[in-house]
C-alpha cells in the first residue's frame, strides 16, 4: 500500500512538474489568432456551459414578448451589441473581427441560447471571451429588455425593418 501511495505522489509531481515547464516555456501560444485545440476546446465549452446552467437556475423570467421591452432592447442592442454581435443588414466592426472566439451573430442564427441563460450572459459576462458583463451598469429591467429584444425580434427581422427601427428608436430618443 505504501509503494502505490508514493508512486501516485510521485506520478502527481511529475505531472504538475510537466505542466509547470510547460506554462514557463512560453510554447502555449496566446495569440487570439491561434485557435484552441480540441481538449481545450472542449474543457472552456463544458466548464461555460455547466456553470452558465448552475448559476441560472434559480432566476425568475419575467413576461416577454412584450413591444415597450422589445423596443427599449433595440435602443441598449443597437447601442453596445451591435458593434461585435452585428445586426440585420450590419456586419460586426473591424474590432470584433479580431476577437476569438469570435462574437455569436444572432441576428442569423437559429441556435439561440435559452431565456435565463441569456439574461444571465448578458449581466455576468463570459471571461476570456471578450464578452462584458452589463450588470454592474444596467438594471435587471435594462437586461430583461436586451434578452426580449435579443431571443424574441432580433433573428426576426429584415436589413430594412432595423435600418427603420434606428431612425425610429435609435436616433429619436422621443
Amino acid at each position: 500500500m505504501k509503494k502505490i501511495l508514493v508512486s501516485v505522489i510521485l506520478t502527481l509531481a511529475g505531472l504538475i512538474g510537466l505542466f509547470i515547464i510547460y506554462i514557463y516555456s512560453g510554447s502555449y501560444n496566446v495569440s487570439q489568432l491561434a485557435h484552441h485545440n480540441a481538449i481545450t476546446q472542449w474543457a472552456i465549452n463544458t466548464t461555460k456551459h455547466r456553470s452558465i446552467n448552475a448559476h441560472d437556475a434559480d432566476i425568475k423570467v419575467p413576461p416577454l414578448n412584450d413591444t415597450s421591452m422589445i423596443i427599449m432592447g433595440f435602443k441598449h442592442y443597437n447601442e453596445m451589441c451591435v458593434t461585435c454581435h452585428g445586426g440585420p443588414g450590419i456586419e460586426p466592426d473591424e474590432l470584433a473581427k479580431g476577437l476569438y472566439p469570435a462574437p455569436p451573430k444572432f441576428y442569423k442564427s437559429d441556435d439561440m441560447p435559452d431565456t435565463t441563460e441569456a439574461f444571465w450572459i448578458t449581466k455576468n459576462g463570459i471571461k476570456f471571451t471578450s464578452m462584458p458583463a452589463f450588470g454592474p451598469t444596467h438594471s435587471d429591467q435594462k437586461i430583461w429588455a436586451i434578452t426580449d429584444f435579443l431571443l424574441n425580434k432580433l433573428n426576426k427581422m429584415t436589413p430594412e425593418e432595423y435600418q427603420q427601427w434606428k431612425v425610429k428608436y435609435a436616433e429619436n430618443d422621443d
